[in-house]
């Protein structure tokens, strides 16, 4: 066209400006149209950049902490089959367990991939006209192939039902962080730290020998002056504080050591070594002036003591019981806290469900209250049969006390132990004597 220009002189410099103008313009077309087509062509053969026609584009979690990052499974897999295969392992962690376990993480899920003949040309002309205005960077690895092209697509929309949420939690985790190392998506989880539980206890197994031994075991209940006008029974079962102080000081003084039934229960299970003078000091049905007579004075003697409590008295908040807070507060100075029943009802003659509701009743509110389990029970009034003594076994407790009067016992028998009986009139003499029988 130039020469054509020049040879008819028709306006020559003129002419050929435009003439060389519009080839410019007409070239560069062309070799746009050829770019395009193939940059086209690069990202259509791509089947992850392209979203079914008929299914919703997978829900997006949104950031949490750290990104799970898949790696190519193999460095000669191509960029589209890195960016769209990942290892199907098995046994491993879910989102929810994740969760569940505190782990800060971040995934990233998968986008399903599709055929790309299948696929409609709408969801890729964004991502087209992206790269037309900034061509993508010569990348250095596989990944980073994937991680471009994946930075082409919109972000898709999370869909309203809770459905897909649930099952991509319960999904698998890819597992592999870190080619090189190995790492782990369970290096996220933090170290698991165990919390001290205590060592539950356990009765002493026998060991087949069969024991006696006299130990005895005073009953005390109320520990304070009875009131004007108090009836028989109040008076009888009432012990003042300075009579209680005296009982202790005589018995102290004669060489008598205080035990708990934890230890009488030993000894005749496997044996286990008792004081020479072993007594073993209960207080029935936890009267409020045990706490603030008996504990002060059993602490500056450095003594202890059982005290069989009724528990639904206590629920009750009745003002002449003990409240919990007492009796957390004699737990830990190390007197024992048993079961005394539910209601201080008679249990001879009950029919089982009604035992069972007295045995685990109290038993769990104890727990409950105190956090330690009780396991030795006071027949309310003293009354029970070979029916409350079956129950209360089953229920896990180790043996049971009466108000049979005696101070042996039997490893064979130790759901009827005997005890000794203090009263309002039993001076430090007459206890000492008490003591010393062997009945």
């Amino acid at each position: 066209m130039i020469r054509h220009c020049l040879r008819t002189r028709v306006r020559p410099a003129l002419g050929c400006l435009a003439a060389l103008l519009l080839a410019l313009l007409i070239g560069g077309i062309l070799s746009g149209s050829t770019h395009t087509a193939q940059a086209k062509q690069r990202l259509v053969a791509a089947p992850s950049l392209t979203a079914s026609p008929t299914a919703p584009p997978s829900p997006t979690v949104q950031p949490i902490a750290t990104d799970v990052i898949v790696p190519s499974p193999s460095p000669t897999v191509t960029a589209v089959a890195a960016a769209t295969q990942r290892p199907q392992l098995p046994a491993l962690p879910t989102l929810r367990s994740i969760f569940a376990a505190g782990a800060p993480v971040r995934a990233v899920p998968t986008i399903s991939p599709t055929v790309a003949s299948e696929a409609p040309e709408e969801p890729v002309q964004p991502a087209l006209d992206l790269a037309l205005r900034s061509p993508l960077a010569t990348p250095t690895a596989p990944e980073q192939i994937a991680l471009d092209i994946w930075s082409l697509l919109p972000t898709p929309t999370p869909t309203a039902s809770p459905a897909p949420i649930a099952e991509l939690l319960a999904q698998p985790l890819p597992v592999s962080m870190d080619p090189q190392t190995g790492a782990t998506v369970e290096a996220l989880l933090p170290t698991p730290t165990a919390t001290p539980q205590p060592a539950p206890i356990v009765a002493p197994a026998p060991d087949g020998t069969e024991r006696s031994v006299n130990v005895p075991v005073l009953m005390y209940h109320y520990l304070s002056v009875p009131p004007p006008g108090a009836n028989i029974y109040r008076q009888d079962l009432s012990v003042s504080p300075e009579l209680f102080a005296a009982h202790l000081g005589a018995m102290q003084q004669a060489g008598y050591i205080a035990i708990s039934p934890y230890d009488l229960l030993a000894h005749l299970a496997q044996g286990a070594a008792l004081p020479e003078k072993p007594v073993l000091i209960t207080f029935d049905d936890g009267y409020r002036d045990n706490y603030e007579n008996a504990f002060p004075l059993l602490s500056e003697h450095n003594m202890t003591a059982v005290f069989f409590v009724v528990t639904d008295f206590i629920d009750e908040q009745r003002p002449e019981y003990f409240t919990w807070d007492m009796l957390r507060e004699m737990s830990a100075a190390g007197m024992s806290i048993e079961s005394h029943g539910r209601n201080h009802v008679s249990l001879a003659g009950k029919d089982a469900d009604y035992l069972i509701w007295q045995a685990l009743g109290s038993l769990e509110t104890i727990q409950y209250e105190l956090g330690v389990r009780p396991r030795f029970v006071s027949y309310p009034a003293g009354e029970y049969d070979r029916s409350v003594i079956d129950i209360f076994r089953s229920a896990g407790y180790w043996a049971g006390f009466t108000t049979m009067q005696g101070a042996t016992h039997s490893s064979d028998d130790l759901f009827q132990l005997r005890r000794v009986r203090v009263r309002g009139t039993t001076t430090p003499e007459e206890l000492l004597r008490l003591l010393a029988l062997d009945w």
